[in-house]
């Protein structure tokens, strides 16, 4: 589905990340893996994706710092001359109640989750030829919050306005830009939520079962797919019906 394709995924040496890098070799696309700071981790990452036959390279770069995301374009610019496919997925957490919570942990997670987004979309942007794809990872708690969320439901939920606006902005170059909204995953990040919260939470998910990474990227293979092509401006919640 994606033979031909470049695509760039943002926090993509583990978790939801790595799936879609995983999913879009599987349909033939060459992968950019960009990852923060642990590079043997992007390396595995990047050895799985090229047992596809697809070409892949992780490039280094902080998405909350907007010099190392200009050095990130210019480098993809210089190796591959165009990105087709850009998923912003990386993300951060930092849970804490708005009474306790400092302003780094307001800001960092900011910074990394919704400013990150807009600075490797308006860089790698020049790099997006005509029926691009852009495609973003939200969440379902930036439509319904979480309590010790407040952080990161702003920051998704930024991601959720800032994709409607820049449909509208795109739409005459047939690039498409639509938004994942995942419930709760199976990954890294939720693996230490204790046990008895978890069964809780599984109790109130319609599915009974938490989302494997898998089930997301299989959706961002559709959206990065020209069977998409007709989808733009949209937010498709994969949360087996938590948010009901």
């Amino acid at each position: 589905m994606l033979k031909g394709k470049t695509a760039l995924i943002t926090g993509a040496s583990r978790g939801i990340g790595e799936s879609i890098a995983i999913e879009f070799a599987k349909n033939h696309a060459d992968v950019i893996i960009n990852y923060y700071s642990d590079k043997h981790e992007a390396q595995k990452v990047v050895d799985k994706v090229k047992k596809y036959g697809v070409n892949c390279v992780a490039v280094q770069a902080d998405v909350s710092k907007v010099d190392e995301v200009k050095r990130m374009a210019d480098e993809i610019q210089k190796q591959f001359k165009k990105v087709d496919i850009l998923v912003n997925n990386a993300g951060i957490v930092k849970d804490r109640t708005l009474k306790n919570m400092t302003l780094d942990e307001w800001h960092t997670v900011i910074n990394t989750n919704l400013n990150g987004v807009f600075y490797v979309t308006k860089f790698i942007l020049p790099l997006i030829p005509e029926g691009g794809r852009i495609i973003s990872i939200s969440s379902i708690v930036g439509q319904y919050g979480n309590f010790g969320q407040s952080n990161y439901a702003a920051a998704k939920a930024g991601i959720i306005g800032f994709t409607k606006s820049l449909s509208k902005e795109l739409g005459k170059k047939k690039i498409t830009v639509n938004a994942i909204a995942p419930g709760f995953v199976k990954t890294a990040i939720t693996k230490d939520i204790p046990f008895f919260r978890k069964k809780l939470i599984n109790h109130m998910i319609p599915l009974k079962e938490e989302a494997m990474p898998e089930d997301i990227a299989t959706v961002a293979v559709f959206l990065a797919s020209d069977k998409s092509r007709y989808i733009t401006g949209a937010v498709i919640n994969v949360d087996g019906g938590l948010a009901i």
